[in-house]
């Protein structure tokens, strides 16, 4: 039994293999040594995947939209007859927001399927082009060995005369170049299959109505949830339930007593709009007691959805917040979005003054997945305030007791990455079900590593911190979401932005903050 990893365990340590031969082949002194090469090149597997069978299961996938769009079709005649204002469900869900509901639900849908045909074919290509561009190196060695010939004996390899050793040499060029052949269809294949799962979590988290399988609600229930966006903003980048936070009330929804259940229902039912509804729900999925979520409906009860847009949403994400705007002289991004609460942002010290940034953070990533802890902050003991200044008392007694939980540093400056650790547990994974655990990013190929789990956790509502550096200082600032190839940022300075993956994996994340912070050196996953 080896306890030495093999080389062929993974695409990472296959590309560092195939990088490492390609310089000794270069460096070869003997016609043996460049023969050893070339078999230790030749014995790397191809790049994985089926094409044929990738191509099949896109047909699948892209048989559905026609089905779906019928659908569609059959959803959209009923919502314009012009619908009486009847309820449905066990919550009292208008019928005619059901029926728009389930039009929107269907045009997502068929999205899904044919995006997913899309990555499946694009997968495809990139793995066929892969294993062509692996034959032609592994072609290139094999025509080389045979010109080499056979190993020399003893005595042969003892002394080589101009025309060996430029034989030599030539095999040598030509196998390097050869073996950089394979380790680009590698490289090429690791990267496709990234983008693929990407693109294929994203639409899974999308799927976002099936991930309530509770019976205790109806499936006009569970459709009108996952539909419901925070008010007066862009539905699909502000839904109020993520996908992990669907998941989690429904699986609390099924473990509650038949009393509690029946006034979940009750609380439900009593709603006087969507957003009421699902931020009920969020309570539920933040771990919260049912009887905690009636004082917190009495708390929210009639009022207007852009009341509870401000109290309880401190992060809303705008329509145009991806559009490229340039670079600002300091670095970031002209395109932000402040996080305010009535004029008062959420940042740190309450004015930026502060170095809690990873207190900071972590009470705002909180707020975002926890309605309650929200309206706290915001509202104030009884929920009812809308005074910027008193929230912003309340807000930075908070960072303090975090800063100071997290073993923070003197004068509200800096903390440690166990305290991070420590505090993103008891306060954001209290809420998300989740224990985050810190990675270091040493590259550029650690970074590209991480990302599929980063843009996963993000996909499903978990918040994922990231520390940035440069030479004069570091900084924490937390993911938040993922669309295609851009993150979104929230940085504790009180704003929004998006980065590229190629921004997060090459030094440029000074666009989320400074130029003086342009790299990302960990993270902390959600496990």
């Amino acid at each position: 039994m080896s306890f030495f990893p093999s080389p062929f365990e993974s695409p990472d340590l296959r590309l560092a293999w195939l990088a490492g031969l390609s310089k000794k082949m270069l460096g070869a002194g003997s016609k043996n040594e460049v023969l050893d090469l070339i078999g230790d090149a030749l014995s790397v597997p191809e790049p994985g995947g089926d094409q044929g069978t990738l191509e099949r299961l896109a047909d699948l996938y892209r048989g559905q939209v026609g089905p779906v769009g019928d659908v569609f079709d059959q959803v959209d005649r009923v919502g314009r007859k012009g619908l009486p204002e009847v309820w449905v469900g066990d919550t009292s869900v208008l019928a005619s927001a059901a029926v728009n509901a389930a039009g929107r639900a269907a045009t997502q849908m068929t999205e899904a399927f044919h995006g997913g045909a899309t990555v499946l074919l694009t997968l495809a290509d990139a793995v066929g082009a892969a294993q062509r561009k692996d034959a032609r190196g592994r072609g290139q060695l094999l025509e080389q060995r045979k010109l080499l010939g056979g190993k020399d004996g003893f005595f042969d390899d003892l002394h080589e005369n101009d025309e060996e050793e430029w034989d030599r040499k030539n095999a040598a060029h030509f196998s390097s170049y050869a073996v950089d052949l394979m380790h680009e269809a590698v490289s090429d294949a690791q990267e496709a299959a990234r983008i693929a799962a990407r693109d294929l979590n994203k639409w899974a988290a999308e799927a976002r109505a099936g991930k309530m399988e509770t019976s205790e609600l109806t499936s006009v229930d569970k459709l009108m949830l996952a539909d419901t966006g925070v008010a007066g903003a862009d539905a699909e980048l502000n839904e109020i339930l993520k996908a992990a936070e669907l998941e989690r009330a429904s699986a609390r929804m099924d473990l509650l007593s038949l009393d509690d259940e029946m006034a979940m229902e009750r609380m439900l039912a009593k709603s006087e709009t969507p957003q009421e509804r699902a931020y009920l729900m969020k309570a539920l999925a933040a771990g919260h007691s049912v009887a905690e979520i009636e004082e917190f409906q009495g708390k929210i009860h009639g009022k207007d959805p852009d009341w509870m847009r401000r109290h309880l949403t401190p992060v809303v994400t705008e329509a145009d917040s991806m559009d490229d705007e340039g670079l600002a002289p300091d670095g970031s991004n002209n395109n932000k979005d402040y996080a305010t609460f009535d004029g008062q942002r959420w940042v740190q010290g309450g004015d930026g003054s502060e170095g809690t940034c990873v207190a900071s953070s972590t009470v705002t990533s909180r707020a975002m997945v926890d309605p309650l802890y929200a309206l706290d902050l915001t509202g104030g003991p009884d929920g009812q305030q809308d005074d910027p200044e008193a929230f912003k008392q309340r807000l930075v007694a908070e960072q303090h007791r975090l800063h100071t939980e997290g073993d923070g540093g003197e004068n509200w400056g800096g903390m440690g990455p166990e305290g991070q650790e420590r505090i993103n547990d008891s306060t954001v994974g209290s809420a998300t079900g989740n224990d985050y655990e810190r990675q270091d990013l040493d590259s550029a190929a650690d970074r590209r590593a991480v990302l599929t789990e980063v843009e996963r956790s993000v996909a499903q509502g978990r918040p994922v911190p990231v520390d940035v550096s440069g030479e004069e200082g570091a900084h924490a600032m937390t993911i938040i979401a993922q669309e295609g190839d851009m993150l979104q940022v929230y940085n504790p300075w009180g704003s929004t932005t998006w980065v590229s993956e190629d921004d997060f994996i090459n030094g440029h994340m000074g666009k989320a903050s400074s130029s003086d912070l342009p790299n990302a050196y960990s993270v902390y996953l959600p496990r």
